[in-house]
C-alpha cells in the first residue's frame, strides 16, 4: 500500500506541474493564440471539441478532461488562453489531478507488478506481453499521425 500511495502522491506533483504549466501558457498566449503559427496547431478538432465543451460547462470538463487521453492539455490550455479564473481552475485541477493520479497510480502498479510476475515466472510469456505492449503503443501512434497529416492535407487542400 505504501508504494502505492507513494507513486500516487508522485503522480500528482507531476500532474499539479503538467497540467498548471499547460494552463499558464494558454493565459500568457491568450489572445496570441489565435494568431500566428500556434492558430494551426489548436485549430484542430481536438482542440474546438474541448474550447466548445469548456465555454458550455467550464470547470467539470477540466477536472474530467483529466480521465481521458489526449484531452487533458487542450482543456488545460483553453482554460487558460481563454482565462478561465484561478478560483474555479484550481479546485477542478486539484480534483481531476488527484483522480487522475489514483488511476494511474493504482492501475500503473498493478500493471507493472502483472508484467514483473510474468517475466520472472515465464519470461518468453513476459517478453511477448512487453513486446505486444509496445507494437500496439506504436501501432496507435502510427496510424494518429498519419490521421493527422491526412486531415491536415485535406484541410490545406480545401483552403486553396
Amino acid at each position: 500500500m505504501d508504494r502505492v500511495a507513494l507513486t500516487a502522491a508522485g503522480l500528482y506533483i507531476i500532474v499539479l506541474l503538467r497540467a498548471g504549466g499547460t494552463f499558464a501558457v494558454g493565459w500568457l498566449a491568450g489572445a496570441g493564440a489565435r494568431r500566428g503559427r500556434l492558430a494551426e496547431r489548436i485549430s484542430t478538432p481536438k482542440f474546438r471539441s474541448a474550447e466548445r465543451a469548456i465555454q458550455r460547462w467550464g470547470a467539470p470538463v477540466v477536472a474530467v478532461s483529466f480521465l481521458t487521453v489526449g484531452f487533458q492539455t487542450a482543456a488545460n490550455f483553453l482554460a487558460g488562453s481563454t482565462h478561465m479564473p484561478l478560483s474555479r481552475y484550481l479546485p477542478a485541477l486539484f480534483v481531476g489531478g488527484a483522480g487522475w493520479a489514483l488511476v494511474y497510480g493504482t492501475a500503473g502498479i498493478g500493471a507493472l507488478e502483472v508484467l514483473a510476475r510474468l517475466s520472472a515466472e515465464q519470461t518468453v510469456v513476459g517478453a511477448g506481453a512487453v513486446t505486444a505492449l509496445l507494437l500496439a503503443m506504436s501501432g496507435v501512434m502510427v496510424y494518429r499521425r498519419r490521421k493527422a497529416a491526412t486531415t491536415h492535407h485535406n484541410t490545406a487542400a480545401d483552403e486553396s
